[in-house]
């Protein structure tokens, strides 16, 4: 069995650009935070979905001995001739930002590895997390792709959902976490009053799931909409229609997203689109959802979704240019 994997883009040393690693353990939220900070940086990025071995995988990111052989001998061979800036995501890349930063790379970890922050260069954890220090950088919510050029260029490949029926309520549904349980119940009660409502109004809905939709939601959503315009995509495993989700916020009059995911409210923060969350939250989510609220950039579906003003939530670029402007006043390794 494999425990690494190199995907996505490539190395080209020729094209003038820093070389940079992104290292995660292949969990799409995880992936997507990385490479969105890679791109916001203009580096020339390899991907690295990483899978540690027992023992290493049950203490990562701490080190026991022989810890780079913990992903197995491809990675051990690359580390000898790291980049320049190694960008980690989430606990086990924690472990190989730590790797590679012992070889001289540069090591940025996006999220809290639980460990002295002086372990790495530079951390960017949610400040909904509450960690400080002087290499950490706080990020409200999670680094993502999304700005005026992502959601035009969504809208351009997803064109057809432009002529869907007005007003378009993009529905973005979660499901249980770490932090708490999914109420069906709850649910199908705020579902119910929104389709009715949509129905009223002539609109149409274009609903997502995610891999943490229950299946009992999914036939929810299914039945619900039934008779209603629009588009409902659910994550089927080993399907070929591409993921419309882009689109899907790209076309949005306005967004219903459930309390749960910090990655979905986040990327649906930062349209220029009212935000309106469904059902509660604990743990983490549940205190970003309260962020949010207190900044007036979203609003509790408590009844039908009304329109309100918004500015639109962009945090990668800033944090970027921090990390950059950070790197570049660090002492030479």
């Amino acid at each position: 069995m494999t425990n690494v994997q190199r995907t996505g883009r490539q190395e080209r040393p020729d094209n003038g650009l820093p070389r940079a690693w992104t290292v995660t353990d292949g969990a799409a939220g995880n992936v997507r935070q990385a490479q969105a900070l890679a791109a916001a940086m203009a580096v020339e990025v390899t991907d690295w979905a990483l899978q540690a071995r027992a023992p290493w995988r049950w203490v990562a990111p701490r080190r026991l001995p022989g810890a780079e052989r913990a992903f197995g001998p491809p990675f051990a061979a690359a580390l000898a001739q790291v980049p320049p800036l190694v960008i980690g995501c989430g606990r086990q890349a924690a472990l190989a930002t730590r790797l590679a930063r012992a070889r001289g790379a540069r090591a940025v970890q996006i999220l809290d590895p639980r460990l002295d922050p002086a372990l790495w260069d530079l951390l960017v954890v949610p400040r909904h997390d509450g960690l400080c220090g002087d290499n950490v950088i706080q990020v409200t919510g999670s680094l993502h792709p999304v700005d005026d050029l992502w959601l035009a260029a969504a809208r351009r490949e997803f064109a057809p959902l432009g002529r869907l029926p007005g007003p378009r309520t993009t529905l973005l549904v979660g499901g249980r976490t770490h932090a708490g349980d999914f109420d069906i119940v709850a649910f199908d009660r705020w579902l119910e009053t929104l389709v009715a409502h949509v129905r009223a109004e002539g609109g149409s809905v274009l609903a997502t799931t995610s891999r943490r939709t229950p299946p009992a939601a999914i036939e929810r959503l299914r039945t619900r909409l039934e008779d209603v315009p629009g588009v409902l995509w659910v994550d089927a495993a080993g399907g070929t229609a591409p993921n419309p989700y882009p689109g899907l916020l790209g076309w949005a009059d306005r967004i219903v997203c459930t309390a749960d995911s910090v990655n979905m409210l986040s990327e649906a923060a930062a349209t220029h689109v009212p935000v309106h969350v469904a059902g509660e939250a604990q743990g983490r989510p549940g205190r970003f959802v309260t962020q949010l609220l207190a900044m007036g950039r979203v609003r509790p579906l408590d009844g039908p979704p009304a329109p309100f003003a918004v500015t639109a939530l962009r945090e990668t670029a800033r944090v970027a240019d921090e990390v950059r402007q950070r790197l570049a006043r660090l002492p030479a390794a």
